[in-house]
């Protein structure tokens, strides 16, 4: 075949080279791997035996009690060296109440988050493992909610003594909602949308 011939025939595309198709960057390819990282975890989760799940969840929730524990051992550090304070004395009536109920509520979490851990000190050796996990997450949630109303006392009590006047309360009162939204309604959130996303996604992968 002469040159003229061999440079007709790459005119004709029959030298060419096929193009590269292999595009893997789009929201389609993301959304498919995401949805088959999602089914491999699936599928892990679903090969742990009952024993290796409840350690794996004990130590997760170890590990987020040990945030809460030390948040509330230091706000109750401080309000119980409240009372030593010379300016405790010329706290109002109303506000000395305020500060009982933040002392008694910030005791109480503390005791609440806390009580987990000698939970399980006390059922180890008798195989309740996954009894002693439920237990523990119940009493964390509670000694969430005890630290909430806590914080918000103790801001409160702080507020009304620095501003000493109504705007406390419309401070405090937004602070309250933001701590509910984010540390109750966002995971309630987030436990109703998460499974119907991994079920869009495989839907996207299937199609």
């Amino acid at each position: 075949m002469t040159p003229g011939t061999d440079m007709a025939a790459d005119r004709d595309g029959g030298g060419r080279r096929p193009a590269d198709t292999g595009d893997t960057g789009g929201p389609a390819a993301r959304a498919a791997r995401r949805a088959d990282e999602s089914a491999r975890a699936a599928r892990e989760e679903r090969r742990e035996s009952e024993k290796e799940r409840a350690d794996r969840r004990w130590t997760e929730l170890l590990q987020e009690v040990r945030v809460a524990q030390m948040g509330i051992q230091i706000l109750l550090g401080f309000l119980l060296s409240v009372a030593f304070t010379e300016r405790f004395t010329d706290l109002g009536p109303m506000d000395r109440n305020i500060y009982v109920v933040t002392v008694v509520l910030g005791s109480a979490a503390t005791g609440t988050l806390i009580a987990p851990v000698a939970l399980h000190r006390f059922v180890t050796g008798h195989r309740m493992k996954p009894q002693t996990v439920e237990w523990a997450a119940r009493l964390t949630i509670t000694g969430l909610v005890l630290l909430l109303c806590t914080v918000t006392c103790a801001l409160l009590l702080i507020l009304r003594v620095v501003l000493d006047n109504g705007m406390a309360w419309w401070i405090v009162g937004a602070l309250f909602m933001w701590f509910v939204g984010a540390w109750f309604l966002l995971p309630a959130w987030a436990r109703r949308v998460g499974p119907r996303q991994k079920e869009r996604e495989g839907l996207e992968q299937r199609s």
